[in-house]
């Protein structure tokens, strides 16, 4: 998922915001059953990977964070308004195929931003949890994650070696893109189960069709989401 600023503005001006952030989402993932394996607090936006454990718990995550985030740089600056650009982006991703390719694109966005020469200089992402073993209670490790290998160094060592191996332009390109605008991140046949499912196409329209609608709130089966 990802939450920008408006109009690209920051979102947090101080250590103390980001922790506040992560405050209320460890607050919010427990109280709406949502599991999170990667995130990522950027200057003017945030990335998040999760598992919603119920429907429309994504939904109603992001709801209660903006509020309680808004209202607290409100207080705090002496300002008014709106801070987000609009409603959160989504896209549910095919865990076999993209899940480990989500956590590069997170945990690499530092990196890529040129604010940093590698993730693990980064202190506002999930990269310590899940590279280095750090003590993060927010981080629930996918399925995926921990097939890694059959130790927790075993784990780590082969996450920290998909770092080094980078992550393919058109695959960030294709994260990117589908979490605009809502197409699903998997192979064909698990986008004919979505797309069955919601009863509309969830991967790039064919040139010269018009769009429909995007949907309020999608949620199938559980998969992961990066937002």
């Amino acid at each position: 998922m990802i939450q920008r600023g408006n109009n690209k503005q920051a979102i947090f001006f101080c250590d103390a915001d980001r922790k506040m952030s992560l405050a209320d989402l460890r607050d919010g993932l427990a109280r709406y059953g949502c599991a999170l394996h990667a995130y990522v607090l950027m200057t003017n936006h945030v990335h998040l990977l999760l598992t919603p454990g119920q429907d429309d718990a994504v939904g109603q995550l992001m709801q209660s964070l903006g509020r309680r985030y808004v209202g607290y740089i409100n207080r705090s600056y002496g300002r008014t308004g709106t801070l987000w650009e609009g409603r959160f982006k989504s896209t549910i991703v095919d865990a076999e195929d993209y899940v480990m390719a989500c956590y590069h694109y997170i945990e690499a966005n530092p990196v890529r931003a040129h604010m940093v020469a590698q993730a693990t200089d980064y202190p506002w992402s999930s990269f310590g949890a899940n590279g280095h073993g750090f003590a993060n209670s927010l981080i629930t490790p996918h399925q995926v994650y921990s097939e890694l290998g059959a130790t927790q160094d075993a784990r780590q060592a082969r996450y920290r070696a998909l770092f080094d191996e980078g992550l393919a332009e058109e695959i960030i390109t294709l994260l990117r893109d589908s979490a605009q605008r809502g197409w699903v991140a998997g192979s064909d046949r698990f986008r004919r189960q979505i797309e069955a499912a919601l009863g509309r196409r969830v991967e790039r329209p064919v040139r010269g069709r018009p769009r429909k609608k995007q949907e309020e709130e999608v949620k199938v089966d559980h998969q992961a989401r990066l937002l």
